[in-house]
């Protein structure tokens, strides 16, 4: 286990001097496992047998960086996987095809947190040739032409991993792999830091770029290394397969920015991934009465079965005083005995303090999709829009019955200056026939500028949700899309509005049920957010409870950080 005193003495060059011996834990934090840096023979390229990075010690700084970073990702992204890497034994040409493309799609894979000097790396068109190590392998096997790799790629030496690996023959457990998402939301959180002027700084104490990124990797570099808390390693999400729909949590969040607090008529700052900067006050988000239906009486949405995962979600600490057993002693009733002893009496023998969890302390804002795609048929012959509808009014009965503070928002868009969000029912209204009248006149139209929505969302839960806990539940077919918002700019948006609520300690689920949407897609604009997949929404209550549990878990630091300031 890698200590305090041994990360500052690294930080101070005690411990290894300027040599690459520093950069451990950032290959670490990279790689999603335990990863060593150290020298190797000078003047020759950089690799790994994967369970050390080699590279030139004379080299400066940037380009050990560099040469780290690229041969951290090719293990993150599995490209040094043993049935790839058989097939480049002997075949140094291929070897170094293969890595001329799979290095550009290794580090394009995590490319929000890395800091520009190896940003710049990335070749566009190296990158569209393959999405997959397979993908890599196939196009280097082909008579295309391919450049060679840069020299920071450094090389593969296959039978030196193979070696490697035949000695180890350890399960991804045993090598203490982090689960993905906690790697790329550690690696999310402090992604500003490597963006600065000198991000080859290391003092810990100095405030160097490189050893704030390591201070704050210490823990999870701990929890790979098995020196974490009970439970440290266990997955934060489920994956599920067939027709009973799956959980993903993948994608990286990147650098991250505060954003202005919620107004009636409200503005808000867009993510523009292809200049990577913000558009301040691009968006206008309007609150707008939604539609009642001439209904007078509608049954209750059934709950599908929800109220007993979520039953647990959410609850408050109470101080319980006077207990027979408990966590700690109650000065007072001890005070009380010990003078009824001296006077004669019998003295009373609750004398602890107990804490317990009892009390509702969870507010959940649920934003719904009302876009034009909402309107396409699911595989069951119903609308997308009829399955979360469904899905956002058992959610909010079965949260409103809980003693929950539950709001329901639905949203859409007609460009950037009129993106719309109707209030279903606001925190503070009950679960009446007015609410179910609104839900029921929603209408899928218009477009989905769904990084707007967000930000206003997770603002009018800041401001109105009034509990510790707050959880944004985001119901969605996954299509961003609007007028200048289109693809990877839409995704890359919804993205960073997500990890900005996660920022601000609020935690984010995201579901779609009923639509057909391409899970790579679903990835692009969820990123990091826990997420769901279902058929039909009787199917959420077998994944809601450790989903929810898994998005209140990521807010936790952040909330803790924010309390204290």
């Amino acid at each position: 286990m890698i200590d305090l005193e041994t990360l500052r003495s690294a930080g101070s060059g005690q411990a290894h001097g300027d040599g690459p011996e520093r950069l451990g834990l950032l290959a670490s934090a990279l790689a999603g496992r335990p990863l060593e840096v150290a020298a190797g023979s000078p003047g020759e390229r950089a690799w790994t047998d994967g369970r050390t990075v080699f590279v030139d010690a004379d080299s400066g700084a940037p380009d050990r960086l560099r040469a780290v970073a690229v041969q951290a990702s090719l293990l993150a992204a599995g490209s040094l996987e043993r049935d790839v890497v058989r097939k480049l034994t002997r075949r140094p040409t291929l070897a170094r095809r293969y890595l001329a493309v799979e290095g550009h799609r290794a580090l394009a894979a995590i490319e929000d947190v890395l800091p520009p000097v190896v940003r710049s790396l990335i070749d566009a068109e190296a990158v569209a040739r393959a999405d997959s190590p397979g993908a890599s392998l196939d196009a280097a096997l082909s008579r295309a032409a391919i450049a060679d790799p840069p020299e920071s790629f450094g090389t593969i030496r296959a039978r030196d991993l193979l070696a490697s690996v035949a000695n180890a023959e350890v399960s991804p457990t045993a090598r203490g792999q982090a689960p993905r998402e906690r790697r790329r939301e550690v690696l999310a959180e402090i992604a500003d830091d490597l963006t600065i002027a000198d991000p080859f700084s290391i003092s810990v104490g100095g405030g160097g770029a490189l050893g704030r990124l390591l201070a704050r990797a210490l823990q999870l570099v701990r929890q790979l290394r098995g020196g974490g808390p009970p439970g440290a390693d266990a997955p934060t999400h489920r994956t599920r397969t067939g027709a009973g729909g799956g959980v993903l949590a993948t994608g990286i969040a990147g650098a991250l920015e505060d954003t202005s607090v919620e107004r009636r008529d409200a503005r808000y700052p867009e993510w523009d991934a292809h200049r990577r900067r913000y558009r301040p006050d691009w968006c206008t988000v309007r609150e707008v009465e939604p539609r009642l239906t001439d209904h007078v009486l509608l049954p209750a949405p059934p709950a599908h079965g929800l109220r007993r995962p979520l039953g647990r979600l959410g609850t408050g600490l109470d101080r319980c005083n006077r207990q027979i057993q408990g966590a700690d002693i109650d000065v007072d009733a001890v005070v009380e005995a010990r003078v009824a002893a001296m006077a004669g009496s019998t003295p009373d023998e609750a004398v602890y303090l107990d804490v317990r969890r009892r009390r509702r302390d969870l507010s959940v804002l649920l934003l719904l999709d009302v876009s034009g795609s909402a309107a396409e048929r699911s595989a069951a012959g119903e609308t997308v829009h009829a399955h979360q509808r469904a899905a956002a009014a058992a959610l909010t009965t079965a949260l409103h019955d809980l003693g929950d503070r539950v709001a329901l928002y639905a949203y859409r868009s007609h460009g950037r200056s009129d993106v719309q969000l109707m209030p279903v029912k606001l925190f503070d209204d009950g679960m009446d026939v007015v609410v179910l009248r609104r839900l029921d006149g929603l209408a899928p139209a218009a477009y989905s500028r769904l990084g707007a929505a967000i930000r206003h969302g997770a603002a009018v839960l800041e401001r109105r949700g009034r509990t510790s806990r707050r959880l944004l539940v985001v119901l969605s077919d996954g299509l961003a899309y609007d007028h200048g918002y289109e693809l990877a700019y839409g995704a890359a948006d919804a993205r960073r509005a997500l990890a900005e609520a996660r920022r601000r300690g609020t935690g984010c689920v995201c579901l779609t049920v009923g639509a057909g949407t391409d899970p790579e897609t679903l990835r692009r604009v969820f990123g990091s957010a826990a997420h769901a997949t279902a058929p039909r929404t009787e199917q959420l209550a077998q994944v809601i409870g450790p989903l929810f549990r898994a998005a209140l878990r990521s807010a936790e630091v952040p909330r803790r950080r924010i309390a204290r300031r």
